[in-house]
């Protein structure tokens, strides 16, 4: 999901991989495989992102968050169930 939309972002821009990279000073292939979605972003590359491309910091950080939630849950055996603890917990907590 942030994979996809920092692609999305970095085209429209017309910036390249390896230019995007060295902004957020960090090898090619690695933001390649971020964009990819085979490896995580951290969260001070997406806050970076998010000022680069002038995107709000709350929509950027919400997917990306929401994208290591379903890579953490997807394969489990009750992942919507979880969620729904989950959610509930925290929306009992706030």
């Amino acid at each position: 999901m942030i994979g996809e939309r920092v692609r999305k972002l970095r085209e429209n821009h017309s910036i390249l991989l390896r230019q995007l990279a060295a902004k957020l000073e960090m090898d090619t292939a690695m933001l390649s495989k971020m964009e990819r979605g085979d490896r995580f972003f951290r969260k001070e590359d997406i806050e970076a992102l998010a000022t680069f491309f002038g995107q709000p910091r709350q929509d950027m950080l919400s997917l990306w968050l929401a994208d290591k939630i379903v890579k953490t849950v997807a394969n489990e055996e009750y992942p919507i169930e979880a969620l729904e603890i989950a959610l509930k917990t925290i929306k009992d907590e706030r």
